[in-house]
């Protein structure tokens, strides 16, 4: 069978792109650091795959039409969009799909009991997918099954979906009949306001950022849920806080079982989300 090797939180912030590149400011050294201690450990760990669990941020999903949890199942996945490479100087991407993975996921004929999933053959990647990965694994050489969570669209899934959405991909990744060794990669904000005077000032709530690495720290998937189904609370957070959940995914998929290591690393901009979860620990 197959096994959940690891599991990591990162940002995805576009700005970082052009900011952190050669030589980096002295400010995103830490933020350097973190993104390659994650892919050290997708290396050390010998990851054959990834999921890759992020929000698109209102370029393939509208209010019209925002599946809460969608998987995808292409061959393979064109990633980023004219706008993030005209704003932020990204770049285009290619990444290879794993069909075989996703059907597990999702189930061929009958979704599973867990929760109800979404499928999408035809999905183009943004940078909530693609700055993660090309810092984790900049060979970009690793399939992927990507899986949007809709985090920003209000009417979200409560924090208790986002757990049984991990709970569920640990139990397929683990019921799949594969040798594969698997990792899960997700992305999203710790306090973190966009478009109000707050936007890139610091974190707009040390005190949620420092409960939100506690509950990672220490594995405390009941204090996040808890803390997380106070939607008012997450909201006083910043408008794109509760993207935070896509890590408490991450927490329920690895058991609840304490990180192996927790920061919201500071910088120019808001405070940065990286959670590391390993097998070896």
């Amino acid at each position: 069978m197959a096994k959940l090797v690891m599991a990591a939180t990162t940002p995805h912030n576009p700005l970082l792109w052009r900011s952190m590149a050669d030589p980096v400011p002295d400010d995103l050294k830490p933020i350097a650091a973190n993104f390659a201690r994650i892919r050290e450990a997708i290396v050390d760990h010998a990851v054959d795959v990834l999921v890759v669990l992020g929000t698109d941020h209102v370029r393939q999903f509208y209010y019209d039409n925002s599946p809460a949890f969608l998987v995808g199942k292409a061959d393979a996945y064109h990633g980023t969009w004219e706008n993030e490479v005209r704003t932020f100087g990204m770049e285009y991407v290619e990444l290879r799909g794993h069909r075989e993975l996703a059907d597990a996921i999702t189930g061929r004929q009958l979704l599973p009991e867990a929760i109800d999933f979404s499928v999408s053959l035809e999905w183009r990647l943004d940078h909530s997918f693609v700055i993660p990965l090309q810092y984790v694994r900049p060979e970009l050489d690793l399939p992927v099954v990507p899986i949007h969570t809709n985090a920003s669209l209000p009417p979200v899934p409560s924090v208790r979906r986002f757990v049984a959405l991990g709970a569920h991909l640990r139990a397929a990744i683990e019921a799949w009949d594969s040798e594969a060794r698997v990792g899960l990669l997700s992305s999203g904000h710790m306090a973190n306001d966009v478009g109000g005077p707050r936007t890139f000032a610091g974190s707009p709530d040390p005190e949620f950022d420092a409960e939100a690495v506690a509950w990672m720290r220490d594995g405390d998937l009941d204090g996040a849920i808890r803390r997380c189904l106070q939607f008012d609370r997450i909201l006083e957070a910043g408008s794109m806080t509760y993207q935070y959940l896509n890590a408490v995914t991450a927490l329920a998929a690895m058991g609840g079982r304490p990180a192996t290591f927790a920061e919201a690393t500071e910088s120019r901009f808001s405070s940065s989300p990286f959670f590391l979860w390993s097998s070896h620990s």
